[in-house]
């Protein structure tokens, strides 16, 4: 469908030469929220909060590393035979979020296990605030017009979209064709998944560990499905996009955890919401 484009500023402030995005802004709110979600419920529990913010800090490093590394994996041919480094230019765009979990676990997990804590129990209370950052964060790839899915048709426009609020449907106007916000898609699946994480959390009393699992399986399951209408998805060979590929890996390792844990007494103790004695 085409539109007239009229794109809104992706700069937030400028300071001379020193331009303030609004995609880092966006960014960094999703995650201070997070944080500060994060370590009420640490001191609620009886814990320091300078547990979280402690893995928060060592995390955030660790994530950019890993995003970047994870997209240059598998984007390698844009980057074999060029300098090198163009492997490093992060503000060039290219990191993956999957990447950036996957540093962000290990550095939990190394951290839980120097300070003699649970790491399942730091996960849990970490869930849900790590899918209301992603849920977030989504909207900084908005402002920047990326991460979108292909073209809409006129019946899908003016069945959904046209109610959409004018400025959403305004910055999807790229090049003069509507595409689909897959970013809104993303956005709203995530937001729901924070209410159904929070319940979990707070009203079932769950196994140990499970909140972070089902965090895992929910972002999965939405991730598959959004991930199958982008136009820039990596690919791990043929038509298999890798986002999707390890949306299944995590779901069924998930799964499975959960099943392990409970049959071999790993999962005995619950998240009941009372101080850790």
């Amino acid at each position: 469908m085409m539109c007239t484009p009229e794109p809104l500023n992706p700069v937030f402030l400028q300071f001379g030469p020193i331009s303030i995005y609004w995609y880092g802004l966006i960014i960094a709110t999703g995650a201070f929220l997070g944080l500060w979600i994060a370590t009420r419920e640490t001191e609620r529990l009886g814990l320091k909060k300078d547990y979280m913010v402690d893995i928060v800090v060592f995390a955030i490093p660790a994530a950019i590393v890993c995003a970047r590394l994870y997209y240059v994996i598998f984007e390698w041919d844009r980057y074999a035979g060029g300098p090198w480094w163009k492997v490093f230019a992060v503000w060039e765009g290219g990191i993956a979020i999957h990447g950036a979990l996957i540093g962000s676990v290990l550095t939990a997990y190394i951290y839980t296990k120097i300070k003699g804590l649970s790491f399942w129990m730091m996960a849990d209370i970490a869930a849900p605030s790590i899918i209301l950052g992603q849920a977030i964060g989504r909207w900084g790839n908005f402002m920047n017009q990326e991460a979108h899915g292909g073209p809409v048709s006129e019946s899908f426009y003016n069945n959904f979209m046209q109610y959409l609020p004018g400025f959403i449907n305004q910055q999807m106007c790229i090049d003069g064709t509507v595409y689909h916000p897959t970013f809104l898609y993303e956005s709203v699946w995530n937001i729901i998944g924070f209410i159904l994480l929070l319940v979990l959390r707070h009203k079932f009393n769950p196994r140990r560990g499970e909140v972070f699992l089902s965090y895992v399986i929910w972002y999965s399951v939405g991730r598959f499905f959004v991930e199958g209408m982008r136009t820039d998805s990596l690919y791990l060979f043929g038509e298999i996009r890798t986002a999707q590929f390890i949306s299944i890996v995590l779901v069924v390792g998930a799964v499975i955890a959960i099943l392990y844990r409970r049959k071999n007494g790993m999962a005995n103790k619950y998240y009941n919401g009372k101080k850790v004695k």
